[in-house]
């Protein structure tokens, strides 16, 4: 048995800096490998040591095997853990740092082969009596065929990329008409996210609920179970809310499902932390014939900690501890108690799409509970002054909360969302937070399609509610400078008998809006937006209500109310400038790559044509016409780099 000493860390992000904690408690070295995008991150900040391995994208750093193998030799690494992601689930980079006498943390090559393509893995799963989706699984893989196969397996179906994972390449079809172009559409995002354009056709399955079983096995032949999660929210098919164990789940059920799960990690001779993914059909209880085989990820994943929370156990020192030679704990000893639930930050707007946002977070703030809460954890990759990159995924952070019953975790959830505070990058706390306070959701009837089925055009409702609005003026009125407030430096027409009144004008998130103050028996009020608010009582210093949040910048103040950010601008500085975007102009909404340029010069379109897709954040997006015209100019071309809002095509009126 040979004890590891130095691991490096082949990720980034929040799953860089989890892997550090263990290694930290473990008494074992981290090393950190960087891009240039990442020269200032919180993991390369949290490592021992850290090595630059290459320029910003990806393919250039953290896909590069052979610069993750030089980061080895120059540190003295003498194991890699893979994190999840990037190469984790590669079978050559396993087999590379095997012969370089480099230890993978994570399975073996062969292993990761057998499950590694879709396609292939079901087959496997069938012959292992593990019960597997109804689909097209085949080698051929021409557009004719597999639509027709669609037909044949009947609508709705979904087209998956047979590589990879994470909700990429992944399009769910639910007529005739529109299968070609999600065809297209799903190969693209699968040769850029993994290289591989081949996809599969499954029966979709209505109402279902996506539930999966943490598997391990060690090098003594032992396989066991860390009981299920059940991942059922998502967007886009992106886990956002995750929770262990699953709502509705009987002791039959578990039993079947975990043994199944346990079958399939025995079908490859499985070593290390893996997960089972099961479909499952949510449209009423669970039954043991109501689930079926969709993928086994051989890595660790994302939603690990409510695992972790339930048991008791630390997954990263299990994975270090197995690649050491050494035994798992056995299944009668791995009990769970209580209920966890996970929720994923990420930097993107639920009201626009769920578009990423990038840039620096010049507030970033978390629960404080967290440093002293056993029932409270935070996984984060970014904090204040951080900057989100376009080149990754926009995963920020992960809230996980532990109590005893699934609504005392589930209300601590939402309590604690509720304390994180990040401006000016969009983020989807609220969406979240709207999500864990629906009642269907309270009530544990989840399945895949709850966020289209109850959430198809999110909004934080209206931008100033009266709320924020007492917030705002009893901010700004206790910092209005004091001579500010004294009736005889104002041309106000104040009067003895009368009660002293002050106006001021200031940009709110760059509208302007006067706050009119006037006060009678000590009691201070605001007319503001056609409200009259109290908002200071007798002390001037003491805020009548809750005054929500407050992050002080250089050139203003950022409010937190009711989960909306509200930046009042320097006082004296006035209205802040918008630029207007061309009528019928085409911009960058963030910064990206161009897929496809579906026009040229001179062309007539029409309002909701599909002019422009580019992809920025391992998301594609397609860009479509404001208004009917004729295309006037093209600033772009396939696979050129543009900037956030640069203009990419302009339109002009038809004769």
């Amino acid at each position: 048995m040979t004890k590891i000493k130095k691991i490096l860390i082949a990720n980034r992000g929040e799953i860089a800096c989890r892997v550090m904690k263990t290694c930290r408690k473990m008494g074992i070295a981290s090393v950190a490998v960087y891009s240039d995008a990442d020269r200032k991150a919180l993991h390369v900040r949290a490592a021992d040591e850290a090595v630059h391995i290459g320029a910003s994208p990806a393919a250039e750093s953290y896909l590069v095997i052979d610069k993750i193998i030089a980061a080895c030799k120059s540190s003295g690494a003498d194991a890699v853990h893979p994190g999840y992601g990037f190469l984790s689930e590669n079978p050559e980079f396993a087999r590379r740092l095997k012969k370089e006498g480099i230890t993978f943390i994570g399975p073996a090559p062969e292993s990761m082969e057998a499950m590694g393509l879709k396609d292939a893995a079901k087959k496997l799963m069938e012959k292992a009596g593990v019960p597997v989706t109804p689909g097209y699984h085949g080698k051929d893989q021409s557009a004719k065929l597999l639509k027709a196969k669609a037909g044949m397996i009947g609508y709705p179906v979904l087209i998956k990329a047979i590589a990879g994972g994470g909700g990429k390449g992944m399009r769910k079809v639910d007529a005739d008409v529109d299968f070609d172009d999600a065809l297209a559409s799903c190969m693209r995002e699968a040769r850029s996210a993994f290289g591989d354009d081949r996809v599969l056709i499954e029966k979709y399955i209505l109402s279902p609920r996506h539930i999966e079983v943490q598997v391990f096995g060690d090098t003594h032949g032992n396989v066991v179970h860390m009981f299920e999660r059940d991942c059922s929210l998502q967007r886009r098919h992106q886990k956002v809310i995750e929770e262990a164990p699953a709502p509705g789940m009987t002791e039959d059920v578990r039993k079947a499902m975990t043994d199944a799960a346990i079958e399939a990690a025995r079908a490859v001779n499985y070593v290390g932390a893996g997960t089972v993914e099961f479909i499952v059909d949510g449209s009423g209880k669970l039954r043991k014939d109501g689930f079926w085989f969709m993928e086994m990820n051989t890595r660790l994943q994302v939603e690990h900690p409510v695992t972790e929370m339930i048991t008791g156990l630390d997954l990263v020192e299990l994975q270090i501890c197995v690649a050491q030679g050494e035994e798992l704990p056995k299944q009668k000893d791995i009990k769970k108690s209580g209920h966890a639930f996970e929720a994923r930050i990420y930097a993107e707007d639920p009201a626009n799409d769920f578009l990423p946002s990038v840039g620096k977070l010049s507030v970033c703030h978390y629960p404080l509970g967290a440093l002293s809460n056993e029932g409270l954890r935070i996984d984060a990759s970014v904090w204040a002054d951080d900057e989100v990159s376009v080149f990754y995924d926009p995963m920020i952070a992960k809230i996980i909360t532990h109590e005893k019953t699934r609504s005392q975790a589930l209300e601590s959830l939402i309590g604690n969302l509720g304390a994180v505070h990040m401006y000016p990058i969009k983020n989807n706390v609220n969406f979240l937070r709207a999500c864990l306070r629906h009642k269907a959701f309270r009530a544990g009837s989840v399945n895949t399609n709850f966020i289209p089925d109850y959430f198809p055009n999110f909004s934080d409702g209206p931008k100033l509610r009266v709320k924020a609005l007492r917030d705002l003026a009893s901010q700004i009125y206790v910092r209005l400078p004091e001579s500010g407030k004294s009736p005889f430096t104002h041309m106000d027409g104040w009067r003895l008998n009368r009660e002293p009144r002050i106006a001021t004008s200031l940009s709110i998130d760059g509208e302007d809006i006067v706050f009119a103050y006037s006060q009678e028996n000590n009691l201070v009020t605001c007319k503001v937006a056609g409200h009259t608010l109290t908002c200071i009582t007798t002390d001037p210093r003491e805020v009548y209500e809750n005054r929500g949040a407050i992050f002080d910048l250089d050139n203003g103040f950022v409010l937190f109310s009711q989960g909306q950010a509200y930046m009042v601008a320097e006082f004296g500085l006035g209205v802040v400038g918008s630029s207007d975007q061309k009528i019928g102009a085409i911009t960058a909404p963030m910064p990206g790559k161009i897929i496809a340029v579906n026009v040229a010069v001179g062309d007539t379109v029409k309002a909701g044509d599909k002019l422009i897709i580019m992809e920025a954040m391992k998301m594609e997006m397609s860009l479509y016409a404001p208004r009917d015209g004729v295309v006037a100019t093209v600033n772009c071309a396939v696979d050129a780099l543009v900037s956030d809002g640069e203009v990419l095509l302009e339109l002009e009126q038809a004769d």
